[in-house]
């Protein structure tokens, strides 16, 4: 086993971590705006739980992942360029790539913006637009993966 092989399987593991996050987190912020027309108590009972899950889903699983697969990837980065050179950096295929991490960061930082506002009991999302961008992360990820893997150019 060599270095690059472990960063990218690391990198790889780190993702598949961030993405499930990225994919379930929205998925209880609609049930969480579904609780809006229950009655009482049922209603202050399962937002209190789903909004356990979102801090877990948040503090155990987003965080740690998105943080792992910066650092896997800057560390690919790093052992590319030794083998390489830079000049990767330019291509389309990796432009795409680190285009969508950025897309992936500020989808992120927007759930996580968005959660506050939930437990302040400000937010106007509903459960239909929480299951309508559900799959921003997944349609992301196709982009990403597919330029990686073919390093596409024009």
């Amino acid at each position: 086993m060599n270095l690059y092989d472990l960063a990218r399987g690391l990198h790889i593991l780190a993702v598949i971590a961030w993405m499930a996050g990225l994919l379930f987190l929205p998925r209880l912020y609609a049930y969480d705006a579904e609780q809006a027309d229950k009655a009482e108590p049922l209603k202050t009972e399962m937002r209190t739980l789903l909004r356990l899950w979102q801090g877990r889903m948040l503090k155990i699983i987003l965080h740690p992942a998105m943080g792992l697969a910066l650092i896997f990837g800057l560390w690919l980065i790093h052992l590319d360029v030794e083998m390489r050179g830079a000049g990767f950096l330019a291509e389309p295929w990796m432009i795409a790539k680190l285009i969508g991490v950025v897309l992936l960061l500020a989808w992120h930082v927007y759930l996580v913006a968005e959660r506050r506002k939930i437990l302040a009991g400000t937010s106007v999302r509903t459960s239909k637009f929480w299951r309508m961008t559900n799959e921003v992360p997944f349609v992301l990820a196709i982009v990403m993966v597919l330029s990686v893997t073919t390093e596409w150019t024009f």
